[in-house]
């Protein structure tokens, strides 16, 4: 919650659909929506407009809203409006400005609401988190000893009924990190944030969420731009924080949900990625943290990220390598990638539709393409035919899997191959990558060395972390006479 004031009427149409195929699989469509995982719907701002406001953001795809509440009658007023509609939610709980006023009755009262609405769960279950509680050393509308006796309690609680918090920090960040880490709670989100890069790493590693809203979007803000960048996918959130902070264009006006659209843009802008992209990655993190609506259960075969179409053909590898996404969640960018069963051909097909309407259609997903050689031959000869373009991301095993050189038979058909080595050396490589075959790292060279003769695109990529000498893989790129490009660890997609 921040200081901010009225705002005019907006409205911005958006839908969300999936498709799904017969089978265990599915390809989501580039609509999208939102959720507004923080406001105060429940406060005198919307009192003359609360319907029409509700209803603007329904319209404007906002698919749910958490409504937060701060003090007792603020928490109670949230709570009716959860109760009134299905796609509201709320989250109960005491704000640093109002700690001093915090009692036993209050807090026995805020346990009594919770244990009421069954935790989250069942008919009556929209309380969804703990919050908003925190820290605030730049009002000190509360004394500083009692709002950290009262966050700290309220964490604790928050554990004992194992519900996420949402946390107000502002000009508090040792103490913020300091208490969240002695009380062991480790799910919850760190709203409208405004700290620095430091903070949100030590918050992330203690598996807190990163929260952004409307002042990402001012021109001077300088620090949200570069913390925007810098959460990776599985961090990230959005919220309003209405009626605080509007976006421009409606700086200074009072801010509503359906206003998140704006946020949106420009967070997506700024990540470079598409708003469809931004609205897949935060939907899913906020039902992901809050358990509300359903989580995509099939694994999709093709997925756009920008103007990419990426086909995920196999989960099967030939490598365990130790900074795999595959290891750590089943997502990228929102899409769910862990298949049931490997798709056919006619499948992808008519999830590609045209080729032409990609950039690139990318063999990639979750594991090495070059395992189902005929169908990656097969499609690829059909997407050139169709005037699309191919690219191959691969580990570079394809002749060791299949003991001869596949090289030739790419020819025509791939412009393009992008091959993960990710190390400078063998025994570095073995040690991060634990391929399969012996002697994996040579053949992946020669591999690079002889795919120039077939593929007018060869890019040898690494992912920058411990222990890879980066400076060293590019001069093997360079001797070998192809492309290079670095791989953030952690950033997929």
């Amino acid at each position: 919650m921040q200081e901010g004031s009225r705002s005019s009427v907006h409205s911005q149409r958006s839908a969300f659909s999936v498709q799904r195929s017969e089978k265990n699989f599915s390809l989501l469509t580039s609509n999208f929506s939102l959720i507004d995982t923080h406001c105060h719907l429940e406060m005198d701002e919307f009192n003359p407009d609360r319907e029409d406001v509700i209803l603007r953001a329904k319209e404007a795809g906002i698919e749910a809203i958490i409504t937060i509440g701060s003090d007792l009658e603020g928490n109670l007023r949230g709570l009716e409006l959860s109760q009134k509609y299905d796609f509201i939610y709320s989250a109960v709980g005491i704000h640093p400005h109002d700690a001093k006023d915090f009692t036993e009755d209050i807090f026995n009262q805020i346990k009594a609401w919770i244990k009421n609405s069954g935790m989250g769960q069942g008919a009556q279950g929209k309380i969804v988190a703990i919050g908003e509680i925190g820290l605030d050393y730049h009002y000190d509308n509360s004394p500083r000893e009692i709002q950290r006796d009262v966050f700290m309690r309220q964490l604790h609680y928050a554990k004992e009924v194992n519900l996420p918090v949402v946390i107000h920090s502002r000009e508090a960040k040792k103490d913020t990190l300091e208490i969240i880490r002695e009380s062991g709670v480790s799910k919850g989100v760190l709203h409208c944030f405004s700290g620095d890069n430091d903070m949100a790493e030590k918050a992330m590693s203690m598996g807190f969420y990163i929260s952004l809203a409307g002042p990402v979007t001012f021109k001077n803000a300088k620090k949200p731009k570069e913390i925007v960048k810098a959460i990776p996918d599985d961090y990230l959130l959005i919220e309003t924080d209405a009626p605080y902070l509007s976006p421009e264009p409606f700086r200074g006006k009072r801010n509503e949900p359906s206003y998140l659209i704006h946020t949106a843009r420009a967070i997506a802008e700024m990540r470079g990625i598409t708003i469809e992209d931004l609205a897949r990655i935060t939907t899913l993190n906020a039902k992901r943290l809050f358990k509300i609506g359903q989580l995509p259960e099939r694994g999709v075969i093709a997925y756009k990220i920008r103007d990419n179409l990426y086909l995920n053909i196999t989960n099967r590898c030939t490598n365990e390598c130790s900074f795999c996404i595959r290891f750590h969640t089943d997502y990228v960018k929102g899409h769910n990638l862990r298949l049931a069963e490997e798709p056919s051909e006619e499948e992808l097909k008519d999830v590609i539709g045209n080729p032409s309407h990609y950039r690139e259609v990318v063999f990639c997903g979750y594991g090495e393409p070059f395992l189902r050689l005929d169908l990656v031959k097969s499609v690829a000869t059909w997407i050139k035919q169709n005037n699309g373009k191919v690219r191959i991301n691969t580990n570079g095993h394809g002749n060791l899997i299949h003991g001869r050189n596949i090289l030739p038979e790419l020819k025509g058909i791939v412009d393009s191959i992008s091959v993960s080595v990710d190390a400078q050396d063998e025994e570095t490589y073995n040690r991060v990558c634990k391929p399969t075959f012996k002697n994996a790292y040579r053949e992946i060279l020669s591999f690079i060395k002889e795919a120039k003769q077939f593929i007018p695109h060869v890019q040898l990529t690494v992912v920058d972390l411990e222990g890879v000498d980066v400076e060293k893989c590019r001069k093997v790129a360079e001797d070998l006479g192809v492309g290079f490009r670095i791989r953030k660890l952690d950033v997929v997609g």
